[in-house]
């Protein structure tokens, strides 16, 4: 994303409307390692998608690269269907927690899309949401 399009303001919006969170996996900024979360595009500009805060969201690098230019995926066994939208989407209507809140099931036909497309539950991201649960910082209570 380049980021000159979007003001100070609306990134500080944008994050404190999330929570501080990533609106896929969750993760927390204070406890993501890796960086400052990332304002990311909904519907990428390559789609057609704008800089307007509508289409802006707060996401942890491994969701935004698995992300990608997707906004659609497969949802095991075969079926077309669309991701997750943070900003419009209740995270707990399509996924929940599973494995003591390790991993991440995706629960509607968007849920279950955007886990296999996000890869949410790589190998890293297990271990270190495994680490999390161990230290008591995670699942997120909300």
């Amino acid at each position: 994303m380049n980021s000159a399009h979007i003001s100070d303001a609306v990134r500080a919006h944008i994050r404190a409307s999330a929570g501080h969170r990533c609106g896929y996996c969750l993760s927390a900024q204070r406890y993501v390692v890796m960086g400052v979360l990332e304002i990311e595009h909904l519907i990428p500009r390559s789609l057609g998608g704008s800089d307007e805060e509508s289409n802006l969201w707060l996401s942890c690098g491994l969701c935004n690269r698995f992300k990608g230019q997707q906004i659609e995926a497969v949802d095991p066994p075969e079926i077309s269907a669309r991701l997750f939208n943070p900003r419009a989407d209740l995270w707990h209507e399509h996924f929940q927690w599973q494995a003591g809140g390790v991993m991440i099931q995706g629960i509607t036909a968007t849920g279950r899309a955007t886990v296999v497309a996000l890869k949410l539950n790589n190998e890293i991201a297990l271990t270190v949401r495994h680490n999390w649960v161990d230290a008591g910082w995670h699942p997120p209570s909300n």
